[in-house]
């Protein structure tokens, strides 16, 4: 038996050496065709056998070279494989064991070292240790026949673990609508219409100048709302412009004086961009856009592109291409959506000819219609939630409306004919919507002022005129070595509470969120991580600025439109919306003051009626009764206190 010598001088047996090779020879073989198959469509023919053969590691191990027989065996073998490799990866994989097993077999006819004793030199006998190998080769070869299947299992695997998201719409006929968009029960994005307040975000609208602003460079539309609309000079289009006579403009000049084009009673077509909030009007636009399924269709913006929400760089090119291929009219522009994706040429050009007929529409009633009126009305609140949110990510929508359920049915057949069954009609009427499927706690903490985290600590949002600020509170903490800790955990899961809590509540412009105090920059760069991921997946654009030193972020976000608060919610009558109002012991003493002033007055009534509210009269009465009495009996005069209605 030969043996080597390692370093250390001692001998060390030939065999396993081998064995580890040709170990190491079959792993890289099998990985290799795992990866072949991965990469080639299902029509491909098998790719050919590597060119490594085990003969190589043999000879690298330092064995003996092969005996002719040996050879001519092998390039049978070899030969029978090359005849059969359309056969599939089993055949190949067990040819593979077999030249395999003849080689590790002792080329000389001497056994392996473990069988010396119990086996006679030059002996055909089996040999325990290559038959091994070849055994676990065959086995291994197994798997590889399944590795055409392997990527369709996992594109199905991926297809299901990415439709995970529900939409719940719940409808009360005539008065109001609710979606819920949540994703493994969690809530993602919340929608609340109520019909008595119309929404006008995305109206067009034929209105008339009332009057132009040159501190301001904007003009104040009438367009038929209780407030003019607010038009600045960076939204209006030059079609719109009237050049007084002799005036230029000068160089580096953006935009001409808004003084100097505009003028009181001139019609133009607006859009409305952002909802009017408290004393402010809407926001308008002249450059008109009209969002579809697949495109959004820019008027009087010719530049066209593709959604920053499609990252793959071949879809984004294939979807530049149908656009370069549409032949738009001058002035017009389109933006491919994120539901465009995937989607025919056939497709994608049936909704830009939808657009192109609707905008004709549009041009036509807006030269028929008087001023100021609605030239178009955006769809409702159920018809935008399947237009801008039914995505492939939507595995199921509930409604427990029957008949907003058929409607729905007949756009989701169109725009998933695969997905039959997506849309499903709710119809239990011993628990809601809402109740059925856990949401109701989350919808009811976007109108709490507090948010508790999982750890225990809790956020508390505090909206302002300015801004809004945003506070972390820690939870329990276990000891003074632990702080660090706590203070990462809790700040990482407020980051993602304060992102959902911002898309839930569509809160608009300047936050700015308090965190709790991290000495380490590195977990201040974890959080600033969590934030801007958990932000990725808002349809709203967001910036989010770093940890200060002082613990603060800034984030800015844009507001998308009417919120579930600002349409649900108004200031209370008592402290008109500051949040707190006089405590009791006040109020009773300035209720006192009040009586005290009218017993002085001559010609005083008697008995001295005195109004207010139940909750004051019962203070009184009970905590100012000798106060009141001493009053009464000072001035001869008996005091009452009455409960207003």
């Amino acid at each position: 038996m030969t043996t080597d010598t390692d370093q250390t001088g001692q001998d060390q047996p030939q065999q396993p050496q081998q064995t580890k090779q040709i170990q190491h020879y079959q792993q890289e073989e099998q990985a290799a065709q795992a990866e072949w198959s991965l990469s080639q469509p299902e029509w491909a023919p098998e790719a050919a056998a590597p060119e490594a053969r085990p003969d190589a590691a043999v000879a690298e191990a330092g064995g003996e070279a092969a005996q002719p027989e040996q050879k001519e065996k092998r390039k049978r073998s070899r030969s029978s494989r090359g005849r059969g490799r359309g056969r599939g990866a089993k055949a190949k994989e067990a040819g593979a064991a077999q030249d395999a097993a003849e080689k590790t077999g002792e080329s000389a006819g001497e056994p392996a070292p473990e069988q010396a004793e119990t086996t006679e030199p030059g002996a055909e006998a089996a040999k325990p240790e290559p038959a091994k190998a070849a055994e676990k080769a065959v086995k291994a070869a197994k798997p590889a026949k399944a590795a055409k299947a392997e990527p369709e299992e996992a594109e199905e695997k991926g297809d299901r673990k990415k439709k995970r998201q529900k939409m719940f719409i719940s409808v009360l006929p005539g008065e109001q609508m609710e979606v819920v968009v949540a994703e493994e029960g969690k809530v993602l994005e919340y929608y609340v219409e109520m019909h008595h307040l119309a929404r006008t975000k995305g109206n067009i609208y034929k209105g008339v100048i009332h009057n132009v602003d040159p501190n301001l460079q904007a003009a104040f539309i009438n367009y038929g709302a209780e407030r003019n609309g607010f038009l600045q000079i960076d939204e209006i289009h030059p079609e719109y412009f009237q050049y007084q006579t002799g005036y230029a403009l000068k160089k580096g000049q953006r935009y001409p004086l808004i003084q100097k084009v505009l003028k009181p009673g001139q019609e133009m077509l607006v859009q409305v961009v952002k909802e009017p909030t408290g004393k402010k009007g809407a926001f308008l636009s002249t450059y008109l856009s009209l969002p579809g399924r697949h495109f959004v269709f820019s008027i009087g913006n010719d530049q066209s592109g593709v959604s920053r929400k499609i990252e793959d760089e071949k879809e984004r090119a294939r979807l530049k291409e149908v656009i370069d291929g549409l032949n738009l009219p001058e002035g017009v522009g389109l933006i491919a959506r994120t539901a465009g994706v995937g989607q025919s040429k056939t497709e994608l050009t049936r909704d830009y000819k939808y657009l192109g007929r609707l905008w004709a529409d549009i041009r036509k009633k807006a030269q028929e219609a008087p001023t100021p009126s609605l030239v178009y009305a955006e769809l409702d609140l159920a018809s935008r939630a399947v237009r801008d949110y039914l995505t492939a990510d939507v595995s199921e929508v509930w409604v427990d409306d029957a008949e907003t359920a058929e409607h729905i049915k007949e756009y989701a057949g169109l725009a998933f004919p695969r997905s039959a069954g997506m849309v499903k009609l709710y119809s239990d009427a011993e628990r809601s919507l809402w109740e059925r499927f856990n949401l109701s706690r989350q919808i009811d903490q976007i109108y709490s002022r507090e948010v508790v985290l999982p750890s225990g600590g809790r956020i508390v949002i505090d909206p302002t005129e300015a801004l809004t600020a945003v506070d972390i509170n820690s939870g329990k903490i276990g000891g003074a070595g632990t702080f660090q800790k706590m203070a990462l955990t809790t700040n990482m899961e407020a980051a993602e509470a304060v992102a959902q809590q911002l898309r839930l509540r569509d809160i608009g412009g300047q936050i700015v969120i308090d965190f709790i105090e991290m000495k380490d920059p590195k977990h201040c760069r974890e959080v600033e991580k969590v934030m801007k991921n958990a932000l990725k997946t808002d349809r709203a654009r967001t910036d989010v600025g770093r940890i200060s030193a002082f613990g603060l972020m800034e984030v800015v976000r844009q507001r998308l439109g009417s919120s579930a608060l600002s349409v649900s919610t108004e200031p209370c009558p008592c402290c008109e919306g500051s949040g707190l109002r006089r405590n009791m012991e006040w109020q009773s003493l300035s209720a006192i003051k009040e009586i005290y002033r009218l017993l002085r007055r001559p010609n005083c009534p008697d008995p001295l009626l005195y109004a207010c509210t139940k909750e004051l009269a019962l203070y009184l009465l009970n905590h100012k009764r000798e106060k009141l009495a001493e009053l009464g009996k000072r001035f001869d005069t008996d005091v009452h206190v009455e409960v207003l209605e």
